[in-house]
């Protein structure tokens, strides 16, 4: 952390957003800054409104007032695309959007908010539809890192070895969380201001597919079970990216194989699981 600084800020707040940038006055704005879980968005869809639109609103407000050539990069979603037909896939970033949920919305919400900046204000802004992605530190909301921490805490005895899951016939297209990042820094560098750009591998897993590689990756024997807690109220059949257009764009492909990005994905969860019995051993014992 010796080369990075952090400067906390609540992006709603409008004043506070806008004396961080003129403060800081960046060159690149990387938006990340979300409500990201799509099952969070059908228990709180006002919040995940307020998050995700309001706060993409006021750093562009911020950018208006004080410095238009800030390059900004937006962290779109597959999730805009929704209901998706089997003749439309592989998809396209000219795609119709029909959202499936909240947080879909608010994406898509972002998106044209980026684009009316753009026409309105030639602010220099570039938004990206990414894919699902994953690997080391993703958050446990997501269904590939809840698989691998159950299945580091079943490998350390503090679970019993049985895999709760929602619905395995979803198929999304996966992209290591690494390559991601390698995309978004390219998306500032090389893409068009104004332009979307799809984000993924371009070939898609079902999440049954997905949860038999990472139980081939235990090291104990496992059986799963569906969760009714974990279906969602709608969920979006098939997300998976024609990203030709960012990869003309920028020479963009990805690196890292998906059953190594699990397997990486599972090494972490082990080391963090170790780390904390660790942790709370010495807690117990003090």
């Amino acid at each position: 952390m010796g080369r990075v600084t952090l400067l906390h800020c609540e992006l709603t707040d409008a004043g506070a957003t806008e004396k961080l940038v003129a403060a800081t006055r960046p060159d690149r704005i990387f938006h990340l800054a979300a409500q990201s879980f799509v099952q969070s968005s059908f228990d709180e869809p006002s919040a995940t409104m307020r998050i995700n639109i309001e706060a993409q609103l006021n750093v562009l407000e911020a950018i208006r007032r004080h410095d238009t050539t800030i390059r900004m990069h937006i962290a779109g979603s597959s999730e805009e695309y929704g209901m998706v037909y089997p003749d439309e896939v592989p998809m396209k970033e000219t795609n119709p959007l029909r959202p499936l949920s909240p947080y879909a919305v608010s994406k898509v919400a972002q998106d044209k908010l980026a684009y009316q900046y753009f026409k309105s204000y030639g602010l220099h802004l570039v938004v990206t539809r990414g894919f699902n992605h994953t690997g080391p530190r993703r958050g446990t909301h997501f269904v590939t890192s809840t698989i691998a921490r159950q299945i580091a805490l079943i490998e350390a005895g503090q679970h019993e070895p049985v895999i709760y899951h929602g619905d395995l016939t979803s198929k999304r297209d996966w992209t290591d969380v690494r390559d991601m990042v390698r995309a978004y820094w390219l998306a500032l560098e090389r893409g068009e201001p104004g332009e979307v750009y799809n984000v993924g591998r371009g070939r898609t897993w079902a999440i049954g597919e997905m949860l038999s590689m990472q139980l081939a990756n235990s090291q104990v024997k496992i059986r799963s079970q569906e969760d009714p807690a974990r279906l969602r109220p709608s969920d979006v059949p098939i997300l998976w990216a024609d990203a030709s257009k960012f990869q003309r764009a920028t020479d963009w492909e990805p690196k890292i194989p998906f059953d190594q990005t699990l397997r990486d994905l599972l090494d972490y969860w082990r080391d963090r699981v170790r780390r904390d019995t660790v942790r709370i051993g010495a807690v117990l014992n003090a």
